[in-house]
Parts: structure tokens; sequence; C-alpha cells
């Protein structure tokens, strides 16, 4: 498996804080932070790939992609992003916030459960607490979107895709830094429970979740 990589940002570009005079520069709790998900090892179903973060929304940032794959299938795919405000932020309560996309696409029988946002919510804080994560103040939105084809299209089956924004700020631990490495891991639990996969079979560090996932369907349709 390898292990995740990424961007990080400090207003300097996006350039990558493996510059030593860069990283001088840089928060020695965020910088520690970051090492942790580069160093964390995926499931192999997960591919990662550098993205460049956002610039505006706190002073550093770091930010990483991925997609669960299934031969040449996409069957889910989404972007999580390390926020850290050293004078911390009001909204947070904390200094540091993570931030999600993930999105799949559904059957249509499964996208017409009135109930699937409030379960797809659950499965991110079922994600965190699995792992035995504390974090507060969570804030998100799930939202489900329908396409139907018609005429030159008309072949295509009618597909619907589920969309979870979320974010939550991390617990910080000793020096003032989040267990970064575990929220990466129940962000990629929440990925391929996205992508109807079981739960990856319990480890030292892991706690089985018993949670039902979606049935495995095809990748989201590429635009």
């Amino acid at each position: 498996m390898a292990a995740a990589q990424g961007h990080s940002s400090d207003h300097s570009n996006g350039a990558d804080t493996s510059d030593s005079a860069e990283r001088n520069a840089v928060p020695r709790a965020f910088l520690q932070a970051v090492d942790a998900l580069r160093a964390a090892r995926l499931r192999p179903e997960i591919e990662a790939d550098p993205t460049r973060p956002p610039q505006r929304l706190a002073p550093h940032a770091y930010a990483l992609e991925a997609a669960v794959v299934d031969g040449d299938e996409d069957l889910a795919d989404g972007r999580l992003v390390l926020l850290h405000e050293p004078a911390g932020h009001e909204a947070w309560q904390g200094t540091f916030r993570l931030v999600t996309l993930v999105r799949a696409d559904l059957e249509p029988e499964m996208a017409a459960d009135p109930l699937l946002p409030e379960v797809c919510w659950s499965w991110l804080t079922g994600a965190l607490e699995a792992r035995g994560l504390t974090y507060g103040e969570p804030s998100g939105t799930v939202t489900r979107a329908g396409s139907h084809y018609f005429g030159g299209l008309s072949d295509r089956r009618p597909a619907t895709q589920i969309e979870i924004r979320a974010s939550w700020t991390p617990r910080e631990g000793q020096g003032g830094v989040p267990d970064a490495a575990a929220h990466l891991a129940a962000w990629c639990d929440l990925l391929c429970q996205v992508a109807g996969l079981p739960p990856s079979p319990a480890g030292p560090a892991d706690t089985a979740t018993g949670v039902v996932t979606l049935p495995q369907r095809r990748g989201p349709q590429q635009a």
C-alpha cells in the first residue's frame, strides 16, 4: 500500500513543505500533522494523489484527493483538506479543521431511500467514533442529485450522485497536534463505505464498525 501524499500551503503559492527553509517558517504542530498524513498507509483499494489546497481558508493548508478504484472504475472519490490557524478560530473552537468532499454514484433504488441523507451523515460520524476519535463543531451537507437522459443520450441509464460535504475540528493532543493519521483512516473508511465496500478487517488499532454499506455499483460518470 502506498503512503498518502499531498500538497501543503502557507500562502507561498502552494510550495511543498519539504523545503527546509519553508519548513522553518511553518508551525511545528502543522508540520507534524502533515508528516503524519504523508506517512499514513491506505487501504489497497484507495489511490491518493496530491492536490493544491485552498489558499484563503487558513494560513496553513494541506490537501489530498483520493478515489476508491475497482479495475478501471472509480467507485467513489473525494478530497480531504487539513487547515491550521495557529491563533485559533472562533467557529472551529480550535486551531485545526478538517474539510472534506466525498461523492459517488448510486443505483436508482438506493437513491430513492428517503433516509439516505441521514444515513450518509451517520457514516461520517460513525467512522470517526469507530476509531475512538474525539472531535467538535461538526457541520456539513448531504446532497443527492439525479440525472435523466433524453434524445441522443436516451440510451444512458438514469444516474444519481450522493455528495457529502463536511468539516469538523479534531481534538488536539500533545503539543497541540491532532491525530491526523487516524482522522485520515476514518475518512478512508467513509470513502470506502460510500463506494459500497465492506469494512476493512480490524487490525491492532482498528475497531470493526458493523455498519451497513451500499451495494457495489458502477463508478461515477465523468463529466
